[in-house]
């Protein structure tokens, strides 16, 4: 009820974005100068020299946005509030709009959820694999056809979880972990791992690493309640998902923000400020990659 009555039009979702995008100063896309004046459209920036017209949503991820400004707001807040998110189904039918259209925007929001890969976990950590999605006919053992593998790294202590990361890889081989531990563990860090043989190739760079049996998943309770967690949500929000990786950016996105949930909103809106605008050609590219 706050955010319906903070943003009650388009005009209030502009002044939002305008009052975050030069807080701290106008710089010209099209030169590089700092003068600015104001036009007869408040949200609308003016160079001094160039002439060149700007306004709150250019060059973002709200860029030319096909519908009301209130609406892909309303898709941001879902998706960054909501404990389990929100399907583009759920999103089509309370904001009237074409599920591929909402399902499109979401993708975008996705892009700004992504890590930044700036804050590596440290402490005591866990690593594994899990895969996702079901049994297939005529399939035995360890064949994945549809499955797909994700690499799964938690933050924890004794009280709990504190962050997690995660992964779509094509194997398990070391050539495919070593990336995500890069990335995303300091290494200084504490690790914990099973047997894979993977993981002792990379430990030559992570001299805490330890490896122990997994006794299907007893000595790493906290790490498979996580697996548990992830299958669960997107069994249970989504039932079937493209472009998997996306998905659990936004997981771990929210997951990792729990303890700033008052924030969250105006952090992703900065990020979505921030990130140069997205086309469907674009997002093709992105997942064709």
């Amino acid at each position: 009820m706050n955010f319906l009555e903070y943003f009650k039009d388009d005009e209030d979702c502009k002044s939002y974005l305008y009052d975050i995008k030069w807080h701290q100063g106008y710089e010209c896309k099209s030169c590089g100068h700092t003068g600015w004046c104001d036009t007869k459209d408040p949200y609308v920036r003016k160079c001094n020299r160039c002439k060149y017209k700007e306004s709150a949503t250019a060059h973002t991820l709200f860029h030319k946005c096909k519908f009301s400004l209130r609406k892909a707001f309303l898709i941001v807040y879902y998706m960054s509030v909501k404990k389990k998110g929100i399907s583009s189904h759920e999103l089509s039918r309370q904001l009237e709009l074409r599920q591929k259209t909402c399902w499109l925007f979401q993708q975008k929001v996705r892009q700004a959820m992504k890590s930044s890969k700036q804050h590596p976990m440290k402490g005591k950590v866990e690593v594994d694999e899990f895969v996702i999605g079901g049994p297939e006919e005529g399939k035995k053992g360890r064949s994945q056809g549809k499955k797909k593998l994700v690499v799964l790294g938690i933050e924890c202590d004794d009280f709990g979880i504190h962050r997690f990361y995660a992964r779509h890889i094509e194997n398990a081989g070391a050539k495919q972990l070593r990336p995500f531990f890069e990335d995303h563990i300091d290494p200084l860090a504490a690790v914990r791992t099973d047997k894979w043989r993977s993981y002792k190739t990379i430990s030559q760079d992570y001299p805490n690493l330890v490896q122990e049996k997994s006794e299907k998943g007893k000595n790493f309770k906290k790490l498979h309640r996580q697996v548990m967690m992830i299958k669960g949500w997107l069994r249970g929000t989504y039932h079937h998902c493209l472009h998997l990786q996306h998905y659990l950016d936004e997981h771990s996105y929210r997951f990792n923000r729990l303890k700033t949930i008052g924030t969250i909103f105006n952090n992703l809106i900065k990020k979505m400020i921030k990130a140069n605008p997205v086309t469907y050609n674009d997002l093709k590219l992105i997942w064709g990659s």
